[in-house]
């Protein structure tokens, strides 16, 4: 019996686990790849890559857009990396909008923290997923779908969006068509716009071509 006690015993006590690993900070002195920065020696890692405080400061939001963007991804934040999740700060002014994007790695939902957002999404069926919100309503955007904010009201608006990647990234319709040097007669074909159009879009957003 001692023997078989004797085993039970050590079946209960701890044993260090060498096969977990808590997470891998990325190294963003490396180049980073498809599947995330390389790991951050664990003697090299402190608690500041674990700690974001930039989505306590209102962005700047003087632009053509009159809306600003504060990422907490993982080349700012990467303490992330590895671990599907991130962040980032929305500020639109009155009359600002975040144009039609999307997120080719990751799927967004957005917290409305102030003011109002009218927000929405386009399915690949085409389908319109549109919404106003105000402070606690939140929306979300599955990943890769054009999805759009616009400040409905009168006031400042800011709302808080996080992400099912370190990295989901941000493509801007408009100026993935006109904000280049992609050709204006490629563009009009693709688009069905008329030449005096493109151009005038492409003077807009400071494309060429």
């Amino acid at each position: 019996m001692a023997p078989i006690f004797l085993c039970f015993l050590l079946f209960l006590l701890p044993t260090p686990n060498t096969a977990t690993q808590d997470f891998c900070v990325g190294d963003l002195t490396a180049p980073d790849t498809p599947s995330g920065y390389p790991c951050k020696k664990v003697s090299a890692v402190t608690v500041d890559d674990f700690v974001f405080s930039g989505l306590g400061v209102p962005g700047n939001t003087s632009n053509l857009i009159k809306a600003a963007v504060t990422p907490a991804f993982v080349s700012t934040f990467p303490g992330v990396n590895g671990l599907g999740i991130s962040a980032a700060r929305i500020d639109i002014a009155p009359d600002g909008v975040v144009p039609l994007h999307t997120h080719p790695g990751g799927s967004e939902l957005l917290v409305v923290l102030e003011g109002c957002i009218y927000a929405g999404f386009i399915s690949t069926a085409n389908d319109v997923y549109t919404q106003s919100l105000g402070p606690g309503d939140a929306m979300l955007f599955p990943q890769g779908l054009l999805h759009f904010q616009i400040n409905s009201g009168d006031t400042a608006a800011v709302a808080i969006a996080s992400f099912s990647s370190p990295a989901p990234g941000l493509q801007i319709t408009a100026f993935a068509l006109f904000a280049n040097s992609l050709p204006s007669p490629l563009v009009e074909k693709v688009t069905f716009l008329d030449d005096d159009e493109v151009k005038k879009l492409k003077a807009v957003l400071g494309g060429s071509g």
